[in-house]
């Protein structure tokens, strides 16, 4: 698959078809991703696979903690700012107007909207999930590395027919998912990834991005 073809295919998918992936295609994907740009080649991430019986049951027990009730952990990062300034809060704003509307869910409809949000510890459905922790001594600069490690699996997973879907929601149960992955002291868990083959008859709009020049500026000509 080309890369510009990669990059614009990718999109973070809830819903996936009930078809195992591979241990082959992801042990080539993360060998590969592995080349991911970092700073003095510190590389941060420090991952977890998580397929069959473990993965089961980690949506067993994240699904019986939605069931209860049960509090989220406490956060160990900010998510995203208490206070998100223009034009982040219209894009956020617009972000979750069309996908709840998409869902039949409106907006004051806070149960619903928790149902919805619930997919996301059941990794919608995928057969595979990936956990990025990362060091809690490493700085900004290395939380990027990470992110950028993290979008060269999830293109080197379009390459191989497979989709994703990145959720930071993991770090509110990252209590469920050290049970499961037993994580070294010392790490944080970043988020989870679920990964899988697309469910086509689950449809969900892509969301649009900012047009360039909002984003983008040129300096010395074009």
């Amino acid at each position: 698959m080309d890369v510009y073809e990669a990059v614009k295919s990718r999109h973070a998918v809830r819903g996936f078809a009930d078809r195992p992936v591979p241990k082959e295609v992801l042990d080539r994907v993360l060998a590969a991703a592995a080349w991911a740009p970092s700073g003095s080649n510190l590389q941060s991430w420090r991952v977890f696979v998580v397929t069959g019986e473990p993965l089961a049951e980690l949506k067993r027990r994240a699904g019986a903690r939605v069931a209860a009730g049960d509090p989220w952990d406490e956060r160990e990062y900010e998510m995203y700012p208490s206070v998100l300034k223009s034009p982040y809060h219209e894009r956020r704003a617009a972000f979750g107007k069309e996908r709840y509307s998409a869902l039949g869910v409106e907006r004051e409809d806070w149960e619903a909207r928790q149902r919805a949000a619930s997919g996301n510890w059941q990794c919608f459905g995928a057969p595979a999930a990936l956990f990025c922790y990362i060091d809690r001594d490493l700085g900004r600069p290395q939380w990027a590395d990470a992110g950028m490690y993290l979008q060269t699996v999830m293109l080197l997973l379009r390459a191989e027919g497979l989709h994703s879907c990145p959720q930071m929601a993991w770090s509110v149960y990252r209590k469920t998912v050290a049970e499961i992955v037993s994580p070294p002291e010392g790490l944080i868990l970043f988020c989870g990834m679920s990964i899988g083959f697309e469910d086509v008859a689950v449809h969900h709009p892509r969301t649009g991005r900012a047009p360039l020049e909002e984003t983008v500026t040129f300096v010395g000509g074009r």
